[in-house]
């Protein structure tokens, strides 16, 4: 059978077309798939907070008789305006695709807080089952917050202080440490011992001597923070140098790189997951170290708000301390993961985050 020459450049055409199931010819339909507004958010996630908010108004209404009318005014306030601002996003969505995405990730998540506010004033205020002043509700640790927030946010200023210089101070100690037992031979002899022995022992148990020591109280705190992030540094700092792949740098040394060049320039970087791990884990023991440390001897901070409060049985203002914690610590350690995601972005494909 013969064929035309249109006939041959049709046949040619069809050879050359994609499949319809292949990933080629679907690459169209995937970008528009990809470019496609965000979808529309479900009822149950849109109504969970207003719901919830809704919930929590209706329950403080039967927990105002055992309040004061400045904390149940508060409180209530404060629910309202929850609910108003959750009405809001749902009003508003429709039109803001950021916020329908916000929406879709946090909605579920506010929801579960107001419900956990909503059991705590039903066991605590509605049902009596804790005993005051020992198990304060919402409302009372909202009142606190509010009251106190001149001395709150001056404490959590001064546990900053502390916390920034001490990490700090820890962070470079251990780098530096890290960096020459991992390299050097002979740092690796004599520091690795030291790891060994003081390294273990907990920083807080050195507060007596630090009292001894140092001039001052806010030295003292500092100086068992940096003790505190020093040694998971230093241990993870150094584990990363050491184990650099040889094949990195036997091609750096084929190019010619000199000492320093294999440290600053194929070492650290190749060691840099290893760091980051040293840097979260001492990021923890500073948060230990700090509350603890402020507890002896330091006149403010949020640790010394915890024992001054509890002193005077005034336990409302200890779990707003400890809310502030929370939040303090969260915003510090987001600060850090979003520090190594761009320093290891590298990475992303190859580790699961």
């Amino acid at each position: 059978m013969l064929f035309t020459g249109r006939e041959v450049k049709e046949l040619a055409d069809a050879n050359e077309r994609p499949r319809t199931g292949s990933v080629v010819a679907r690459l169209p339909e995937l970008q528009k798939r990809e470019e496609r507004p965000a979808e529309k958010l479900r009822w149950s996630t849109l109504l969970a907070v207003p719901f919830t908010g809704v919930v929590a108004l209706a329950l403080h209404g039967f927990a105002t008789a055992s309040q004061s009318p400045a904390e149940a005014l508060l409180y209530t306030y404060f629910l309202i305006g929850v609910l108003i601002a959750a009405l809001i996003a749902v009003a508003v969505q429709s039109v803001w695709s950021g916020l329908r995405k916000w929406m879709r990730d946090s909605f579920p998540l506010i929801a579960a807080a107001v419900s956990c506010l909503v059991v705590w004033e039903l066991v605590t205020s509605v049902l009596h089952w804790l005993p005051l002043p020992y198990f304060p509700g919402p409302s009372g640790v909202l009142l606190s917050l509010v009251n106190d927030g001149a001395v709150l946010f001056d404490s959590t200023w001064h546990s900053l202080l502390l916390l920034l210089g001490g990490y700090t101070l820890g962070v470079a100690a251990g780098l530096v440490s890290g960096i020459c037992i991992g390299w050097f031979p002979h740092a690796r002899y004599w520091g690795t011992p030291i790891l060994k022995i003081v390294g273990p022992i907990p920083a807080t148990a050195w507060i007596p001597l630090a009292m001894v020591l140092s001039p001052s109280a806010m030295f003292s705190a500092i100086g068992l923070i940096g003790l505190a992030v020093w040694f998971p540094v230093t241990m993870l700092t150094a584990s990363g140098v050491s184990n650099t792949r040889a094949s990195y740098l036997d091609v750096a040394r084929t190019l010619g790189a000199g000492p320093t060049y294999l440290i600053f320039n194929v070492a650290i970087p190749a060691a840099m997951p290893s760091i980051f791990i040293g840097l979260f884990m001492g990021l923890g023991a500073s948060f230990l170290t700090l509350v603890v440390a402020e507890t002896v001897g330091v006149k403010s901070g949020l640790g010394w708000y915890v024992s001054w409060a509890q002193g005077w049985a005034e336990y409302g203002k200890v779990y707003a301390a400890l809310l502030i914690m929370a939040a303090f610590f969260s915003t510090i350690m987001t600060a850090l993961f979003r520090v190594r995601d761009r320093v290891l972005a590298w990475q992303k494909g190859v580790i699961k985050w």
